[in-house]
């Protein structure tokens, strides 16, 4: 009788052994994959590097103006095209079993325009074709077309400038300055009225706009990207903006889901991540 009492303790250990096994590797094994294997993600877009580094204040839409030198407006009056360079897409903080991560996944089909009168932005309208945003995990792009942006049934994000910007002063070749922007967003079928900050930079022949709105889900009916008690995520979000501008030819207009190619119209290659991939089983 005492063999089998202590085969039976035996088994007793093992299971024990591999319980703590499973919670060692559950616990250290998303800890080794983000720190040591995947790295950081991917950096915050941002605009060219300046010619100048000359500190100068933003002249916003309430009249506030800073130092920055002059301009000819007629420099920039016109209509100035969204063209190759330009990237959209979305930062989200994540929780992988307990550690810290962030997701990130992005486009470069990306169009539209800003008409320009003197030292006024007069409008502007720019579209993102939403089924080519991609990060580096196949089962987040999957989430994130299906359940949480369903981008079959919203194929297509705009962003619509409602109030004019003055630039006057309008700044030098090279110089950074921050202006105030007001415009509707239409994203998921839900369009809202937002306020945000832009970086605005001339180069020698195009303009560079950068801009990081932050984005609460709930607003525009968006799911939370949770899943499954795996990864969670915050309330919020932000949408990283980029556009390169041109007074020639910019990204061709083209039909949501359709193929892609030509200037801006190819899916970027998002550096990895910190999210590996999971299988999560259904309950179903």
């Amino acid at each position: 009788m005492a063999q089998p009492s202590s085969t039976r303790r035996r088994w007793v250990r093992r299971g024990l052994i591999a319980a703590v096994v499973v919670v060692i590797l559950a616990v250290a094994g998303p800890f080794v994959f983000i720190h040591f294997i995947e790295g950081p993600p991917p950096a915050k877009l941002s605009l060219p590097t300046a010619t100048t580094s000359t500190s100068i204040a933003a002249k916003t839409t309430n009249g506030t103006t800073g130092s920055s030198a002059s301009t000819s407006s007629h420099a920039l009056s016109g209509t100035w095209n969204v063209t190759s360079g330009s990237v959209v897409g979305y930062r989200v903080s994540e929780v992988l079993v307990g550690q810290s991560t962030t997701a990130v996944g992005r486009t470069t089909k990306v169009w539209g325009s800003a008409d320009v009168k003197g030292s006024m932005v007069t409008s502007g309208k720019f579209s993102v074709d939403m089924a080519t945003v991609k990060s580096d995990q196949s089962q987040r792009n999957a989430q994130f077309d299906g359940r949480i942006m369903d981008v079959a049934k919203y194929p297509t994000a705009t962003l619509t400038l409602t109030s004019p910007i003055d630039l006057a002063p309008i700044p030098q070749v090279g110089v950074i300055v921050d202006y105030k922007a007001t415009g509707s967003l239409s994203m998921h079928g839900v369009a809202k009225s937002i306020s945000f900050a832009i970086a605005f930079e001339r180069t020698s022949s195009d303009l560079d706009i950068l801009a990081e709105i932050p984005i609460k889900f709930s607003t525009w009916d968006i799911a939370n990207p949770s899943e499954g008690g795996f990864v969670t995520t915050a309330n919020n979000g932000t949408l990283e903006v980029l556009l390169h501008l041109t007074q020639g030819i910019g990204n061709p207009v083209s039909t949501a889901g359709a193929s892609t190619s030509g200037p801006g119209g190819t899916q970027i290659t998002v550096p990895s991540t910190t999210v590996p991939p999971l299988n999560i089983t259904s309950n179903k």
